[in-house]
């Protein structure tokens, strides 16, 4: 294993140590190996005092083996927030994963995407558009994104595989764990030709709450989401709110009037959703495949937010102010920078340019 990826794996496997305080952590005293350098008493004034006694304990390796031999697997890998290849468009979302584990093809991971979402009691019509719209999409170089779902998620994966752009399952369990059994099979030609995708750790089953959370992923790694069929109480209606939350597209394909497979994808047509009949919609709406996260990406020589740095020490507040990014996407850039050895992060929650 990577030295540098077990403080961060450590930290994750805090119990009670959730996203959002692991930011906050990350946010305040940098780096995971200045997370572990800090004093007890700094650390209770962000987290309880059991976490942070947790994290005075320092790395366990009994807890880190078994996903050090999950790594020696041929695909594996986690991802922090400093690796180039984590997902960028889930960079400039409210709620970034911290680390990810992923299986497969890391290249789809930044390529622009489509996810595909929908009931998992689908009728026979909503399957076939699932796996056409696509497999349209994926031949027009879109990875498709969906959950390994039954029903439009598994037929949505099947479409992607078909194409070029490929397919990304985003689960809710550990990466040792396939869920539904049924899709095992689904699961293994993802992991070949495709990518899973998970931010939960290994050994984690599938329970009920961590479904509705990955669907952030799910909606955050894409262009836009296309809903296939829902009902009113569909999961896939989350994921479109939080597409819309995310600033992404959202489409919906209509259907008869009778069917409790179609509301869901009315409601949100009368909420302002794109009704969509064919998979050429959804490519003329999302023209050239602009990455919404593009003002992230690095030009080839010096990144963009150094620039706006200056060589003045600066508080995250004013880099927000003068680059336009959320606080959770600036945090992530400067953390790599900080790695890369090109900014120093000062007292006051303040950085500095240093090249």
């Amino acid at each position: 294993m990577d030295a540098a990826l077990a403080p961060w794996l450590a930290l994750s496997l805090i119990p009670g140590l959730g996203n959002e305080t692991l930011r906050r952590l990350l946010q305040t005293f940098g780096a995971p190996e200045q997370i572990y350098a800090t004093p007890t008493h700094a650390l209770r004034e962000v987290v309880r005092p059991a976490i942070a006694e947790a994290i005075m304990q320092g790395v366990n390796e009994t807890a880190l083996a078994p996903v050090a031999a999950w790594l020696q697997e041929p695909g594996n890998a986690v991802l922090t927030l400093a690796d180039a290849d984590y997902p960028q468009a889930l960079l400039n979302t409210a709620d970034p994963p911290m680390l990810i584990y992923v299986k497969g093809r890391r290249d789809l991971l930044n390529a622009p995407a489509l996810a595909v979402v929908g009931s998992r009691s689908a009728t026979p019509q909503g399957v076939s558009n699932a796996e056409a719209f696509a497999h349209s999409a994926s031949e027009a170089g879109l990875c498709i994104i969906s959950g390994l779902a039954h029903g439009i998620d598994a037929a949505a994966h099947r479409g992607g595989l078909q194409g070029p752009g490929g397919s990304i399952a985003v689960v809710g369990t550990g990466l040792d764990r396939i869920y539904p059994a049924a899709n095992r099979d689904l699961a293994h030609r993802l992991a070949t030709h495709g990518a899973l995708l998970s931010e939960f750790p290994l050994g984690i089953p599938p329970l009920a709450a961590n479904f509705p959370r990955r669907n952030r992923i799910i909606s955050g790694m894409a262009l836009g989401t296309l809903v296939v069929e829902a009902s009113l109480q569909s999961g896939s209606l989350i994921t479109a709110r939080m597409a819309i939350e995310q600033g992404r597209e959202v489409f919906a394909i209509p259907g008869s009037i009778h069917s409790p497979q179609s509301k869901g994808c009315h409601r949100l047509i009368k909420q302002g959703a794109k009704l969509v009949e064919s998979a050429q919609d959804i490519l003329e709406e999302l023209g050239n495949f602009a990455s919404p996260t593009q003002s992230l990406k690095p030009a080839a020589g010096m990144p963009p937010l150094l620039s706006a740095m200056g060589f003045e020490p600066c508080d995250l507040d004013t880099l927000a102010q003068r680059s336009g990014l959320t606080i959770e996407a600036l945090s992530a850039i400067l953390l790599q920078l900080e790695l890369d050895g090109r900014i120093a992060n000062l007292p006051g929650g303040r950085f500095q340019r240093l090249t």
